[in-house]
């Protein structure tokens, strides 16, 4: 193959690859105040509704400046958790969702259930994530996209251990960077990732913390991290 030609064919090639290139990141759904105000009030959750929403766009600001201003940016929202918590404060959540989409030019994906949630993830084009951030509630064995929401203090949504199987890793560019900002991933789920999808998943020893997220400050894990 003449030089020129296969220098040409490099060149579209990485210039293709850089197109698809995008940042996936993941929110789960508040909890209700109706069930959470029955604990003590150190013990409460999400009296902001939006803790996962501001980190969210906190970490789209921070890819941008990373990768550049027309980084391309996907947000997969668990929509059920803001049509209720919506419902109960009397606030169009989701509209604010989606405006907050437009106004950082991000490409918004609603799901409602475990099953929605993979069928987005399996829907990315091969090798184009470059990171994955997910924002929400969770334990060391799974991503509650659902928490004290329909049930207090049960998930009803979640991404387990034993979904990951079903995830596509083709997905992701090699050595894409993963994190799970939820608590207690590090302990088990981010091993069981690592395993099932080739790829290491940051997540926290113990809680994480988001009060500090309305401050324009990312959640904080005070256990420390592990891949």
């Amino acid at each position: 193959m003449p030089r020129l030609l296969k220098a040409a064919l490099v060149s579209l090639f990485l210039l293709t690859q850089a197109s698809l290139a995008e940042h996936v990141i993941v929110c789960g759904g508040p909890a209700l105040r109706k069930w959470e105000n029955y604990r003590t009030s150190e013990d409460q959750h999400d009296r902001w509704w939006a803790n996962f929403v501001r980190a969210s766009t906190l970490r789209m600001a921070e890819i941008r400046l990373a990768y550049g201003k027309d980084a391309p940016l996907v947000w997969l929202v668990y929509k059920p958790g803001y049509e209720t918590r919506g419902r109960e404060d009397g606030k169009p959540y989701t509209t604010w969702i989606a405006e907050q989409a437009s106004k950082r030019g991000a490409t918004l994906i609603w799901f409602s259930s475990t099953d929605g949630y993979i069928s987005a993830h399996n829907s990315r084009p091969r090798g184009s994530v470059v990171t994955y951030d997910y924002f929400g509630h969770s334990n060391k064995h799974a991503f509650m996209f659902d928490y004290g929401n329909e049930i207090m203090a049960v998930s009803t949504a979640t991404l387990h251990e034993s979904h990951l199987s079903r995830l596509s890793s083709s997905i992701f560019a090699k050595n894409a960077y993963c994190k799970s900002w939820g608590c207690h991933t590090g302990s088990s789920m981010s091993g069981v990732w690592k395993s099932k999808l080739g790829l290491p998943l940051e997540g926290a020893n113990g809680k994480t913390v988001y009060t500090m997220v309305g401050r324009g400050e990312m959640p904080k894990g005070y256990g420390g991290w592990t891949r």
